[in-house]
């Protein structure tokens, strides 16, 4: 999936530093990421090094140019916190994060999708909630604290379910309704307060196509940081009757694919398509 890096690992953990000139640097604007891309669609990030000379006012959000994310692959990336505007020579050009899945540069991908997420919450908790006041960065962890209440702030990750309903040897997969994604994919959906992934499970099944479920069992997890999503897994069984009663509001379809017969095939990217490759092999747990 995204997050299996090719080597090393990605160490999350927040400290202060200034970045070198080779330090990578994330430059976001609305949903695009300034990247360079090569004719077999390999990707690149620009260096500090080549965004410090032609970079806009950062002051516009925060007194300084970059923030540190992560390091990744012994490569240490930084968000830029200004309007870096657009490259003079062009090589360097903004494309939206939210397609870019290609294989070839999966590293480089999942540390866009996870510095956007770090990014977008950065950019809406620059204030306080509580009382209004200018919040500013702990000194020691990844967290903006409110100099006046002492409110603290964390990274905000939104936990949702993906959920592989099985019926024998079939598998249901559906299409979203008014989305630009197309493609078949999973039942899904956000746990909400006050319950458990399993019963948001169940709950995502009936809601969505009217259905009951039984034996719900633990797959995978995996970040999906360009929603600021934690996904998490599971694998279910019918339970009763199979006719589906579609939620059009959420839903284009919703049909049952023979496990010999999926229509959709794993990117190694996501979860969802992981899932619907392993139950092609018979190989989702039992």
């Amino acid at each position: 999936m995204l997050q299996d890096l090719d080597f090393g690992y990605l160490d999350n953990q927040y400290h202060y530093e200034q970045p070198t000139d080779d330090a990578v640097i994330v430059c976001i604007r609305g949903k695009d990421t300034l990247l360079h891309r090569d004719a077999d669609d390999t990707l690149t990030l620009p260096t500090w090094g080549q965004v410090k000379h032609w970079c806009g006012d950062w002051q516009t959000w925060f007194e300084e140019p970059t923030r540190y994310a992560f390091t990744m692959q012994e490569k240490h990336y930084f968000l830029f916190m200004g309007k870096a505007g657009d490259c003079p020579d062009a090589y360097f050009t903004y494309e939206n994060a939210t397609v870019l899945r290609q294989v070839i540069s999966k590293n480089v991908c999942f540390a866009m999708m996870t510095a956007w997420h770090l990014y977008q919450w950065y950019r809406v908790n620059r204030f306080c909630g509580a009382c209004g006041e200018k919040t500013v960065h702990d000194g020691k962890e990844r967290m903006m604290r409110c100099p006046s209440c002492g409110n603290m702030i964390f990274p905000r990750i939104a936990p949702a379910v993906i959920i592989g309903l099985t019926h024998g040897d079939k598998l249901m997969l559906s299409t979203y309704a008014g989305r630009e994604y197309k493609r078949y994919g999973l039942l899904a959906g956000f746990i909400e307060i006050g319950e458990t992934a399993e019963e948001a499970v169940a709950r995502e099944v009936m809601e969505e196509v009217g259905l009951r479920v039984k034996n719900v069992r633990y797959y995978k997890s995996q970040p999906w940081g360009v929603a600021g999503n934690l996904s998490i897994g599971y694998f279910c069984d019918l339970d009763g009757d199979d006719t589906v009663r579609l939620d059009e509001n959420e839903l284009a379809s919703a049909e049952w694919f023979d496990r010999n017969d999926l229509p959709a095939k794993d990117d190694g990217i996501s979860l969802t398509r992981e899932m619907i490759r392993i139950f092609g092999e018979g190989k989702e747990p039992k």
